[in-house]
């Protein structure tokens, strides 16, 4: 293979890739926009009286930008050359521009979708250092022409939609830039000149798959029969599929946001005709519309919940990176100051899950809680171990980043935190022989782990590597419950609205307005509508939007009164954390279930106990490992509330195994798995 040193030689022969299939789309999007001036010019020769359906065939162009996320590791760029050091991961913008067709009755939720065009996944990886201490960096133009088919679904028969499908890609450049920069000690070296070139062992077709969601924005009215749609999408492709190369481990991921333009011809419904040379117009009949307002009485709210959430003892790194995630929350040292354990709201991460956020953000405050408690307790000291499969000094390595962040900004004093590196933890998850779910297990083997002898930080009644940090309270949030909500209900024939929209008026005459929706029914708090005002006679107006352009309106009166919380005997959560498929660990909070727990429960309470698991390991085993949990906690319960001579104690016991729809929290990242491995007990007050 021959390299070409000349940079300005390079990058025209990377762009020269594009040139035909940029060319052919351009002049496509030209030609399609001088057919849709050419049928707008014939529709307005069509009476102005005319009516048309929603045209069932589409056509038109779609254009965006692919966000690509590379994954992965690739060093032997083909069979000359191979890089000193190598690059893992990396980031990247392609275009996306593609003609499509789409077919869809506007009585159906279902219908087709294809889009055809070119599909660019370059990007740049991460800059990476070699031996030399010099800087590498590795760009690629990658680009292929996709096949993409997709089913369509509109859940509301609206403009919503959802798609999702197979995307057939073959090759069309594979090329990459490679650059080697200079020992910043010694600058006065000779650069060394960037090198282009083709990958090699590149697959020629690649077959992955998509989902997304678009919404389709009406341009022109049904009094055209030439109609025009502007959708702005967004599509999900995953790594499935997507390695680009035979050899290996670089995998691609795609984001992709754009927008389509669609054109369609509709049929006609109603015209002017003659008879007898007399005029006739046509008649557009109103479909038949019910409206209603459903406001119920001041609903009883919830139980105060009050939760005692463990913190665990580890701080879980990336594969490849010994830098602390961005997921965790990480303060500048003007913020210290302001950081409290029982406000922990105020420092979120810009990554929670969504499913348990606030429990998943007082986990992301590790290292501040770590850091406040050993500055409110200065005689306290730590053990920092890092465990990585690529050895001790990579272990190291993140256990000293931790230290970093405590040292520069909550200003520990560094002799009070010793680091240590392992290729493995003490409780390791991945186990020798072990072949299933190797890389979930990695991940979760890859963490620093927090020890210490101080009691002050640890969790009560605990010892040894695996001991948790001491609990914090969460105070659960009183939030109006929906059974308090305001329900509007719109029933219209045939679903004739494409939309419809509210508007409340006071005494005062005050206006607010909400919508617009698609749905037929729709729940508002009280609270939107009355603001501070404890309740109030309201004038309801809905507006509704048909599919042939009419807009109907309904007119209703309701009293509405504010929803105000009850004060109610407050309900307590704990929770129990186990290693990897382990139900007996239950043994070593014997103790806190006994003196903790055990008391807070009252004679004729009701107790909840859940047991979950991660996704690891096959669906059987883990629900017998989850009800064995649940059990177990159960057994220990019992035998202290008989102790102390609680009568009429309900129990409630399930094992909910790995249930992605029940579990506690996500299974994305190695946290989320471990705190997924838990036995959660409610305790409900009896009356």
């Amino acid at each position: 293979m021959k390299f070409k040193t000349n940079i300005k030689k390079g990058i025209r022969k990377a762009f020269s890739s594009y040139n035909l299939p940029i060319k052919s789309m351009i002049i496509g999007v030209f030609f399609m926009a001088n057919t849709l001036v050419s049928l707008q010019a014939q529709e307005t020769q069509q009476p102005q009286e005319a009516q048309f359906t929603q045209p069932t065939w589409w056509f038109g162009a779609a254009a965006g930008a692919n966000f690509n996320f590379f994954r992965g590791s690739t060093q032997q760029l083909n069979s000359v050359f191979t890089v000193p050091t190598t690059f893992h991961d990396g980031t990247g913008v392609g275009l996306y521009l593609a003609p499509l067709v789409e077919f869809h009755r506007p009585d159906s939720r279902w219908g087709f979708m294809f889009q055809a065009g070119f599909d660019s996944r370059k990007g740049a990886f991460k800059q990476v250092i070699t031996p030399c201490n010099c800087p590498d960096d590795l760009t690629t133009n990658l680009s292929y022409i996709t096949l993409e088919p997709s089913l369509r679904f509109a859940p509301f028969k609206s403009g919503l939609y959802l798609y999702a499908g197979p995307r057939v890609a073959f090759l069309m450049s594979k090329s990459f830039t490679y650059k080697h920069g200079i020992n910043p000690a010694y600058p006065e070296q000779e650069i060394t000149p960037d090198l282009t070139g083709d990958f090699d062992n590149m697959k020629n077709m690649l077959i992955s798959m998509q989902i997304g969601a678009g919404y389709d924005i009406p341009l022109t009215s049904h009094g055209k029969q030439t109609q025009f749609v502007l959708s702005p999408f967004v599509s999900y492709h995953p790594y499935f599929g997507q390695e680009p190369r035979s050899i290996e481990t670089w995998n691609i991921t795609t984001v992709r946001a754009g927008i389509a333009l669609k054109f369609g011809r509709g049929r006609k419904i109603g015209t002017r005709t003659k008879k007898e040379g007399i005029p006739v117009s046509g008649v557009v009949t109103e479909p038949k519309v019910k409206f209603t307002v459903e406001v119920p009485k001041n609903a009883k709210d919830p139980a105060i919940g009050s939760e005692t959430f463990p913190i665990r003892n580890y701080v879980f790194f990336d594969l490849g990176s010994t830098q602390i995630p961005e997921r965790y929350v990480l303060l500048k040292k003007d913020e210290v100051k302001d950081f409290k354990e029982d406000q922990l709201d105020a420092h979120a991460s810009a990554n929670v899950s969504g499913r348990s956020d606030r429990q998943m953000n007082a986990y992301y405050n590790i290292l501040n809680i770590l850091g406040n408690r050993m500055v409110e307790n200065p005689s306290t000291t730590i053990m920092l171990v890092g465990s990585s499969e690529k050895g001790p000094q990579d272990g190291r390595e993140m256990a000293e980043s931790v230290k970093k962040y405590l040292v520069t900004i909550f200003e520990i004093n560094a002799s009070r935190i010793t680091t240590q590196g392992r290729a493995k933890p003490s409780e390791p998850s991945e186990q020798p022989g072990g072949k299933l779910d190797l890389v979930l297990l990695r991940e979760g083997d890859r963490r620093v782990t927090i020890e210490s002898n101080s009691p002050v930080l640890l969790m009560e009644f605990r010892s040894g590597s695996d001991t948790p940090l001491k609990p914090v309270k969460i105070i659960a949030a009183q939030e109006a419950p929906v059974e308090s909500y305001i329900t509007f209900n719109v029933e219209d024939e045939e679903d004739a609205f494409t939309s419809w929209s509210l508007k409340t008026e006071d005494e005062q005459g005050a206006v607010k307005t909400f919508g617009p929706y698609t749905e037929e029914e729709v729940s508002i708090p009280t609270k939107s509508i009355l603001g501070t005002r404890p309740e109030g006679d309201y004038k309801v107006t809905m507006i509704g939007q048909t599919k042939n352009g009419q807009t109907i309106a309904r007119e209703t009166s309701a009293h509405m009164v504010l929803w105000t919380p009850a004060k109610t005997e407050e309900s307590m959560r704990f929770s129990i954390i186990y290693e990897f498929n382990k139900s007996v660990a239950v043994n070593i909070y014997e103790k806190y279930l006994l003196e903790v727990v055990t008391p807070k429960i009252s004679d004729n309470a009701t107790v909840i106990i859940n047991g979950y698991t991660d996704i690891i390991g096959g669906e059987e085993n883990n629900q017998k490992l989850s009800l064995a949990r649940a059990k177990g906690v159960k057994r220990i319960l019992e035998k202290g509330i008989s102790k102390a001579g609680r009568k009429n104690v309900k129990f409630e016991v399930a094992g909910l195994s790995e249930d992605q729809l029940l579990s506690p929290f996500n299974n994305k990242y190695p946290e989320e798995r471990f705190y997924n491995r838990t036995v959660i007990i409610d305790i409900i007050p009896g009356k």
